[in-house]
Order: C-alpha cells, then structure tokens, then sequence
C-alpha cells in the first residue's frame, strides 16, 4: 500500500495517492489530472472513480457470486439480480 506522509492514509494506487497529496498541497482547487489520459477532474472521488478505468481496479465486489465492479452503485444494482428486487414498477 502507499501511505501518505502528512496524514498517514493509506492507499492501494499510487495515482490515488497522488491524488489524495494534493488536498494537503493546496493544489486541490484546480483540476486534477488524469495521469494517463490528461482528463481534467474537479472531484478527487471522481478522478480517483475514473483512475480505476486505466488500472483495471474493481474494489467493490459481490459477496454472492464474485463478480467486482469500479463502483458502488454498481455493485447494488447487481446485487438485484440475487435478490429478485424489483425496485421500478412496469407501466
């Protein structure tokens, strides 16, 4: 894991180090960077979100069947398809 100096949060992504770095820098006002794609982000959550595109990342994972996803709301969406819920009712 990477671990920041200044407050010693700990990371699994150098990039979301990086990115977290920048909230103690002061830098955290402008856009943040993607270092893989130039994409400009004013949100940490959203940019370290995007990150996880290029590095394959998927930390929110199924407990029934496995399968992992980049984000969270996707994982509950999922979840529906053991549950059976029907949250939408059909016109």
């Amino acid at each position: 894991p990477y671990t920041c100096s200044q407050c010693k949060e700990s990371f699994s992504l150098e990039v979301s180090l990086i990115l977290h770095q920048k909230l103690h820098t002061g830098k955290g006002d402008g856009p943040l960077t993607c270092t893989y794609c130039g994409k400009d982000f004013r949100d940490l959550s959203k940019a370290i979100r995007h990150q996880r595109i290029h590095t394959g990342e998927r930390p929110y994972q199924c407990t029934e069947c496995g399968k992992s996803f980049i984000r969270r709301d996707h994982l509950l969406k999922h979840w529906r398809v053991h549950t059976g819920e029907t949250p939408y009712q059909c016109p």
